[in-house]
């Protein structure tokens, strides 16, 4: 979550003061700030108070920022191709952050470090590159003793898909004493790699002993999540159904 509204002075601010405590903190923040400009500027159009945020975020000097401000400041981008570029930049700075913590935590816990690049390519239909780091995942986390989770919330929610979206507004409509716990707010990477897996094998038409496979592993996802982990049960359950329809034809 990022103060709002996030301008140029706050974004500043907040860079230089998460970098003083953990580098992550601040790779973090930009992902998230970049995503929160991507929102902005679907819902209202370009202003040139954005691309400073943008510039702030990513330092001026950097490439990444250079190439977004130049085809921005050219006109070489409408406001749709400009929300993709900022989108694959937060995918980028996100995945960084999670080979960092890897690196710094992996004693402990398993953390994999491209599912934010496998929900990026599920997004964009590259459902065979979605389906080959998903299921990587799947297989390294299966057994893990402790696993990292993915928000599903605020700006978040635009690098999902239509059902976990409608899922997630559905479970805090119902229950809006839901919005503030950590547990109802994002799934473990298990969940999401397991979500991605079945998506991507039925876009491609996977068969029945392939998919069959699958509702093995999402059984097993459900007996490792604890029933307070409603997000997490609510989307496995999901595609468990989706799987046994399928199966069933």
């Amino acid at each position: 979550m990022l103060p709002v509204p996030l301008n140029v002075r706050s974004c500043g601010c907040w860079m230089k003061e998460l970098a003083k405590v953990d580098k992550r903190f601040s790779v973090y923040f930009a992902a998230v700030a970049l995503l929160q400009v991507a929102r902005r500027i679907s819902g209202n159009g370009f202003r040139g108070e954005l691309m400073d945020i943008v510039a702030t975020v990513l330092g001026r000097n950097t490439n990444n920022c250079s190439s977004v401000l130049f085809t921005v400041r050219k006109n070489e981008l409408n406001a749709s191709e400009l929300v993709e570029l900022l989108q694959k930049s937060t995918v980028e700075h996100l995945t960084t952050y999670r080979h960092v913590t890897a690196r710094d935590f992996g004693s402990v816990v398993t953390i994999v470090t491209t599912n934010f690049e496998a929900m990026y390519a599920y997004k964009r239909g590259y459902y065979q590159r979605c389906l080959q780091l998903s299921t990587q995942n799947v297989h390294t986390l299966l057994y893990a003793r402790v696993m990292s989770s993915v928000p599903i919330f605020f700006d978040f929610i635009q690098l999902l898909d239509d059902d976990i979206v409608s899922l997630t507004a559905l479970m805090l409509m119902v229950n809006p004493q839901c919005r503030p716990h950590p547990y109802y707010t994002y799934i473990s990477q298990l969940t999401l790699s397991l979500y991605l897996m079945t998506q991507c094998q039925l876009k491609l038409h996977h068969s029945v002993t392939s998919l069959a496979m699958t509702l093995q592993c999402i059984k097993l996802a459900q007996f490792r999540h604890p029933r307070e982990r409603i997000l997490d049960q609510l989307t496995l359950k999901l595609i468990e159904r989706i799987v046994y329809r399928t199966v069933s034809r």
